[in-house]
């Protein structure tokens, strides 16, 4: 009836998982408890949950990545204070549950964590800068994040109900084949993304689909903000690169469930072909995530040094560079597997040449901020913080790409330190510089700068005291993923390592300090005319947050950088523009869709892993139900009247007038 469901699944002997999994818990239920006894149930399920407009959708993305970070953060203090005690020492966690960690770290901090992140500033912000009202298809971004959502609560199931994979963040067989992987650890990690993979999947068609095909009048390729170019490339790969993960994943669940022998090394299989397979998507994912990422520092760097972009064109050829050449390098990812010379020189010099087209970003970047009157707001030193830091970590990629140099460094902490100086460094900071940035747009005030200021700062200098230490471990033999060592040169790296952890546990107490005084003093924090920044592209011609039509009438787009361009007319001639002629607008209906197909795809996957067949089987039907019942809906719209949409803009365009006389005022 329950398959291999039994109590021994609990881990009644493993006091921190327990522990830890009944906080979780508790914490869930207090704070479902509260929004039922409150009342917010209600507008919960129609504001939010059922919620099909991409801003929403986009919040809600931002606001899992940003949980799934704190919930991977801790996993990173767990491994650091492990081995800072654990030298000559078992420290105190078993080698079974440290090996759980450093899986769950990586899984989390990838899938559920930074492709949230990026996904959901795209999701909030390309519209609004195409000058549009919605993304092409709106149910099914709701369905792509309710799969999101889904895998990663099965990620956070195993940490209480079985066990998670203990093959690192990548299932390399045969470790990973059932042989010597008989728990259920490896199938949550299946299960888990295959499910979100697909919410991944839909995101990246309906935003590709969204950039090429809905555009206000006027908004031409050649005018689109640089975001949207970026957002597109990032998505592309999306397209391109993660039905080969779902391919992958799929061999090696039949594998496990049925016996074949794709990755086996008897009966015809081929381990190495899985490695081949996973880094033909993992290398590209790097760039699907970092993409995003400098479209969010070529709109900081803009805005904030009071310039446009310098060389628009260049850095849109960039863009595309990185976009094709990022599926030509993925075997520097195991030069040591026995390819021979000729295809690990190509593969090496492949990697190096990528690194042209980035460095042509960063020279770009300082190009936009040399002359420009420079504002050190809290995104902007985000920005700054990620050149340096992205630069290095550039620098020691273009080091592992000679083969005989990765042949020394491979699997060691050097490995580590590199890759964290990337993802932490490009996509982190990104992440941390877009929510400072776009903050206000969605919410309508902004963060306080002294507490922003403080957190970056507490993380710059983490970073570098954590990871540092780790290339000179690496460069001296030290391997990673060690649950103890005996190597006593090693040790001062260690504990260093551990001491940047906690400033950096620093840092993030910052952040939520700085939410939290932004909330409690958000009248005079608050943004009144929807432009705290003196922006430069149309996001920042709406309200702040904006209204669910986002634009009374589409705006007409003359030229680059569109609100720039709206924001000099209206200080040449001292006004305003013509009020529009509003009319009724037409929005998409909120629907559960998404939201049901993922409750249903949560009991299947726990189903499968757990192989309760009969309960996958009632899931899935209910799933493939709720889109029959969509498909046959009959209103899929509804309609926002003029008046209201006048009474919006109106109120919107009293402020911005105030403020403009202001301004005039202050200059005269």
């Amino acid at each position: 009836m329950l398959g291999k469901l039994s109590w021994a699944a609990i881990p009644f002997n493993q006091p921190v998982p327990l522990i830890a999994g009944s906080v979780v818990i508790l914490i869930v239920l207090a704070v479902i408890t509260w929004v039922v006894l409150s009342g917010h149930l209600p507008y919960l399920w129609r504001e939010w949950i059922t919620s099909v407009d991409h801003k929403r959708i986009g919040v809600m993305y931002m606001l899992l990545g940003l949980t799934m970070l704190v919930r991977g953060f801790v996993d990173a203090i767990m491994m650091r204070s492990q081995q800072a005690f654990a030298f000559r020492a078992p420290g105190y966690l078993p080698p079974e549950h440290y090996d759980q960690i450093f899986s769950a770290h990586g899984t989390i901090m990838i899938f559920f964590s930074a492709m949230p992140l990026v996904i959901g500033l795209m999701n909030f912000v390309v519209p609004l800068q195409l000058g549009i009202r919605d993304v092409a298809f709106p149910t099914l971004n709701s369905v792509g994040f309710w799969l999101t959502a889904t895998g990663a609560l099965l990620v956070n199931i195993s940490l209480v109900v079985g066990e998670f994979a203990r093959t690192g963040w990548l299932p390399y067989p045969p470790l990973s084949e059932l042989t010597y992987s008989p728990g259920v650890g490896v199938d949550y990690y299946l299960w888990s993304l295959e499910i979100s993979g697909v919410g991944t999947l839909l995101a990246g068609i309906n935003l590709v689909t969204t950039v090429l095909k809905l555009h206000a009048p006027g908004m031409t390729y050649s005018r689109m903000p640089m975001f949207c170019w970026t957002t597109l490339a990032s998505n592309l790969l999306i397209v391109a690169a993660f039905p080969i993960l779902t391919a992958t994943l799929t061999m090696l669940v039949l594998d496990r469930y049925f016996g074949f022998h794709f990755f086996t090394n008897e009966a015809g299989g081929n381990v190495m072909m899985f490695v081949n397979l996973i880094w033909a998507w993992g290398h590209p994912e790097v760039y699907i995530l970092v993409l995003p990422a400098f479209g969010v520092f070529s709109e900081v760097v803009s805005t904030f040094s009071r310039k446009p972009l310098f060389g628009y064109r260049s850095m849109v050829a960039a863009t595309m560079a990185i976009c094709i050449l990022s599926f030509m390098v993925w075997l520097h990812h195991f030069f040591t597997m026995g390819a021979g010379a000729d295809v690990n020189a190509m593969f090496g010099i492949a990697s190096m040449i990528i690194a042209v087209p980035t460095g042509v970003k960063v020279f770009n970047w300082l190009f936009t901020m040399y002359g420009g009157r420079i504002v050190y707001t809290t995104p902007m030193l985000w920005s700054i913080g990620f050149m340096i830091t992205f630069v290095i970590g550039g620098m020691t990629g273009v080091l592992l790409a000679v083969p005989p140099v990765d042949f020394v460094l491979h699997n060691s902490v050097f490995l580590v330190a590199h890759f964290h100086n990337v993802v932490i460094g490009g996509v982190l900071f990104g992440a941390f510089a877009g929510y400072s940035y776009w903050f206000p747009k969605a919410f309508g005030f902004r963060l306080h700068e002294g507490w922003g200021k403080a957190a970056f700062w507490l993380t710059f200098a983490g970073f570098y005291v954590v990871f540092l230490p780790l290339y000179t471990a690496g460069l001296w033999g030290m391997t990673r993923r060690m649950q103890h060592y005996d190597v006593a040169m090693w040790r001062p790296f260690v504990l260093i390592a551990a001491i940047g952890i906690v400033i950096m546990a620093c840092a993030a107490g910052c952040q939520l300090v700085q939410l939290v005084v932004s909330i409690r003093r958000r009248e005079e924090l608050r943004d009144v005319t929807g432009d705290p920044w003196n922006g430069r592209s149309l996001e920042w011609a709406t309200p702040s947050p904006p209204p669910a039509f986002n634009f009374p009438v589409l705006p007409n787009i003359r030229g680059e950088e569109a609100y720039w361009g709206m924001k000099q007319r209206a200080l040449e001639q001292a006004r305003l523009g013509e009020e529009p002629a509003y009319a009724d607008i037409e929005m998409p209906r909120n629907s559960p869709t998404g939201f049901i197909c993922a409750f249903f795809a949560t009991f299947m996957g726990f189903a499968l892993i757990w192989h309760i067949w009969w309960l996958a089987g009632v899931a899935a039907v209910g799933a493939y139900a709720t889109f029959v019942v969509f498909a046959w809906r009959d209103k899929d719209e509804y309609i926002f009247p003029a008046a209201t949409v006048a009474r919006i803009d109106r109120a919107n365009r009293s402020a911005r007038s105030a403020a403009l006389a202001a301004r005039r005022e202050a200059a005269s």
